[in-house]
């Protein structure tokens, strides 16, 4: 089985373009939709193909990694639109760094208002691959009515849902033919020497010889081909399914492309998916054949195979094969297994990191610990999903690629695991510190019908420089406090530190004991670490706290088209813009750097889609904390106070 991944921005016809290459031949065709995936499968000319359609947004254009591991070749669609190029951006960066051989698809020419070439040229700002046309359109009244193969140099007429028709080339096409056709040629004789040579003594080359060699360059990614059509009325798709079937490379070069290491990988999990009645399913390619039910892969034997689209058992599979595997929990998505282990994913396949975050509590409380599980399981299932504890509460986090991503975990965890849940934004990073200095003596005495309890100390409270964090020290003398109930006053100010009078967390402060008292019998280390706690609670009381906000660098990969609207954009988040630089690894993007408290993330996330069209991502690392005054800290601490009680 020959495999194609079929990306593209939303909107762009990619389901219209897979349904048609599906129907070619009329019958055979099975069809397998899992979350953001869809896995067709159909027969041409004797071959049996597949194709792995990315569901086109923002949310979905950083999981093309996993898809990419799969594919010997990928066609990327487009509008005919110069000024939506921008949005196929993100699939070319993708592309270009697996390395996946790729044709650029225009589709929707029955509406084509702008030129090819410079749609191309347009396309052609976010690769540093060669973007090739071949093939020119033929118009008639302003509409595309068929096109030119720029390689054979024939002419064919599109017809209504049927297979395009042989017709001579338009007299009024012919100069704008030759010159395409030149510029393709010498695209293509950059990489090949042979061509350059006859190109340079006027020989006309060999159709068969530009095939061969259109075939080569499109294998080593030196080439990316244009082609045209309307996928919707069967425009341009038998030429696009012929290139594919003549120029994509078979799937040992994808095991060749993954890993070189030895052993060499057997197959590729690209997908996965908890099903209710299925359990685990994952989505798997074999890269060398024989793999069958019972046979040890990726370090546990396999359950079962499926066919994609309900098609029964899939068992043995043949190089190249895709099936579903069953009851074969060790498998994991994004993964490049052997038969003894897996393999780490290649770098460009592991995504973007989440950084939309959402605290997640399950509607019923007695569904606690099956929400942690069902949370481990779906991340077995989704490399681009996160998920980690609330330090204080303990609630679970969840990180995701955006809205569209939130809403389909939330989905699964209901439908597939019975658990309903209620989110929540995780809001900002906050801490609190003091800026002045507090002396305090405490006294703790309780006398019960037994044993009493006593402990008096002596403390001094003061801050610290920021991010040096908490300091203990003693200077008593005399033994006012034993060695031994020492460590406790320390406890007991560390337990102080957890929850300050703003209702956060303490940092950068030292307390030192500097006397205290004991009683020969009820003195004991709980009673010096509740006098630590409430001598310590006392003086962050008195040493003026003030509110800390966490401040987080953000580092926004962004198509340099919108780079100017990221500036006012991180003013209205209050953020610090530090600059930004071109992209050394992608052509036409840049990289911009700025400063955003940790409460803004999630507005960043909103609002980054909406000034670059989804087509910017970001990542965070925290930077430093920041003081806040006035009114906004007095909300937020009043908001945390009464949250906590």
């Amino acid at each position: 089985m020959r495999t194609v991944a079929v990306l593209g921005p939303a909107g762009a016809g990619k389901s219209a373009l897979v349904a048609q290459l599906a129907h070619l031949e009329g019958h055979g065709s099975a069809r397998e939709e899992a979350d953001h995936l869809t896995l067709t499968t159909f027969p041409f000319m004797g071959e049996n193909w597949a194709a792995l359609e990315l569901a086109g947004g923002p949310d979905w254009a950083g999981m093309a990694g996993p898809i990419l591991m799969a594919a010997d070749a990928a066609v990327l669609v487009v509008p005919p639109d110069p000024g939506a190029a921008v949005l196929a951006a993100p699939y070319l960066r993708a592309l270009e760094a697996a390395g996946t051989p790729t044709l650029v698809f225009i589709n929707k020419m029955d509406a084509a208002e702008g030129r090819v070439r410079d749609i191309v040229a347009a396309l052609q700002a976010y690769t540093g691959h060669v973007l090739a046309l071949r093939q020119v359109p033929i118009r008639e009244g302003g509409r595309v009515v068929g096109a030119v193969d720029l390689i054979s140099e024939r002419a064919w007429r599109y017809r209504e849902g049927q297979s395009s028709t042989l017709v001579e080339l338009p007299a009024d096409l012919v100069e704008r033919e030759h010159e395409a056709r030149g510029e393709l040629l010498e695209h293509m004789a950059d990489f090949d020497e042979t061509l350059l040579e006859e190109l340079i003594e006027d020989r006309v080359p060999a159709s068969e010889a530009l095939y061969a060699i259109a075939a080569r360059e499109f294998a080593r990614g030196e080439v990316i081909p244009v082609l045209l059509g309307a996928a919707s009325h069967r425009n341009g798709i038998m030429r696009l399914m012929k290139a594919l079937r003549h120029e994509a490379p078979p799937p040992a070069a994808l095991a060749a492309r993954l890993a070189s290491a030895d052993p060499a990988p057997a197959a590729v999990v690209f997908h996965a998916q908890n099903r209710r009645h299925l359990g685990k399913v994952s989505f798997l390619r074999a890269l060398a054949g024989g793999i069958a039910q019972g046979t040890q892969l990726g370090g546990g034997n396999i359950g079962g195979l499926l066919a994609p689209g309900g098609g029964g058992a899939a068992s043995p599979l043949g190089e190249g094969d895709i099936a579903l595997a069953v009851k074969s929990d060790h498998l994991a998505a994004g993964q490049v297994l052997t038969p003894g282990g897996a393999l780490p994913a290649p770098d460009w396949a592991r995504g973007h990191p989440p950084v939309l975050g959402r605290i997640i509590v399950p509607q019923n409380d007695r569904d606690d610990v099956r929400l942690s599980a069902a949370l481990a399981r779906l991340q077995e299932t989704d490399p681009a999903l996160s998920v980690e504890t609330a330090e204080e509460g303990g609630e679970a986090i969840i990180r995701v690629q955006g809205p569209m991503h939130l809403r389909r975990v939330l989905a699964h965890l209901a439908e597939d695991f019975g658990i309903p849940v209620t989110e929540r934004p995780v809001g900002g990073n906050w801490r609190e510190t003091v800026t002045g200095r507090a002396e305090v003596r405490h006294r703790h005495k309780k006398q019960t019908g037994g044993a009493g309890q006593f402990a008096e100390v002596a403390i001094t409270l003061a801050p610290r420089p920021r991010g040096e964090g908490f300091a203990f020290d003693e200077t008593v003398k005399g033994g006012a406090v034993p060695r031994n109930y020492i460590p406790a006053v320390e406890a007991g100010a560390e337990d102080a530190l957890v929850r300050g009078p703003l209702g956060f967390r303490v940092i950068d402060v030292a307390v030192t004991l500097t006397d205290g008292k004991h009683h020969a019998v009820d003195s004991s280390d709980h009673a010096f670490r509740t006098a630590g706690r409430a001598a310590v609670r006392e003086a962050l009381e008195a040493a003026h706290p003030v509110l800390l906000q966490g401040i987080e660098r953000v580092e926004v990969h962004v198509p340099s088209v919108f780079t100017g609207q990221l500036i006012p954009l991180f003013g209205t988040l209050k953020g610090q813009v530090l600059g930004f630089e071109a992209d050394p690894a992608q052509r036409g993007w840049d990289v911009f750097r700025a400063l955003l408290p940790a409460a803004s993330l999630d507005d960043l996330v909103t609002a980054l889609a909406g000034a670059t069209q989804g087509t910017a991502w970001f990542t965070t690392s925290f930077d430093h904390y920041e003081e806040v005054y006035g009114r906004e800290a007095e909300a937020v601490s009043k908001a945390r106070l009464a949250a906590v009680g």
